[in-house]
C-alpha cells in the first residue's frame, strides 16, 4: 500500500514543462506524448520497466494519465539530464512505491546524483574557460596587425 508522502513524492515543485488544459487530468497517450516531447513508445517502455506508476486504462484499455503522471514524468526528465542510470531510476521509483520507510535511501540516491552533476558542471566550467580563452585569442588575432 502507498503512504500519503510516497504520493506526493513525485516532484510537486517542479515547474510544469508544457502547459495543460485547465482543469483537466486525464490525458491520452499521444497527448502525453505532445506535452512531454517523449515518443509513446518511450512511454510504453517506462511503463513496462517499472518507471512510471501504475497507469490508469479507461474501459477500452487505453491508457489514461493523470497530472500527477506528467509531474512524474517531468522529474524523470530531470533525472535523466542528471546521467542517472536507468536502472538507478526504477529502483527511485520502486523506493517511492513501497513508502515511507525508503526516505533515507532516497535521499541518499539523490544526493550522490547530486555530487555527480556537481562534478560534471565543474568540469563543463573548466571546459568553458578553455573555450573563453581561445575566443578571447582569436577575436584579438583579427585585430592585430599583420605581421609581414
Amino acid at each position: 500500500m502507498e503512504s500519503t508522502s510516497a504520493r506526493t513524492d513525485t516532484c510537486a515543485s517542479a515547474p510544469k514543462a508544457h502547459p495543460r488544459p485547465e482543469g483537466q487530468d486525464r490525458y491520452t497517450i499521444s497527448e502525453v506524448v505532445a506535452f512531454s516531447g517523449l515518443t509513446a513508445h518511450t512511454l510504453r517502455w517506462y511503463e513496462r520497466i517499472g518507471l512510471m506508476p501504475h497507469v490508469d486504462r479507461s474501459h477500452t484499455g487505453q491508457r489514461r494519465f493523470s497530472n500527477r503522471d506528467l509531474d512524474w514524468l517531468a522529474f524523470v526528465g530531470k533525472l535523466r539530464l542528471t546521467g542517472m542510470p536507468v536502472a538507478d531510476m526504477v529502483r527511485y521509483a520502486e523506493m517511492v512505491r513501497e513508502g515511507d520507510h525508503t526516505f533515507t535511501e532516497r535521499q541518499e540516491l539523490l544526493e550522490a546524483t547530486r555530487r555527480d552533476v556537481q562534478a560534471r558542471i565543474a568540469e563543463l566550467q573548466g571546459t568553458l574557460a578553455v573555450l573563453d580563452f581561445k575566443i578571447d585569442f582569436y577575436g584579438g588575432a583579427r585585430t592585430a596587425p599583420e605581421r609581414v
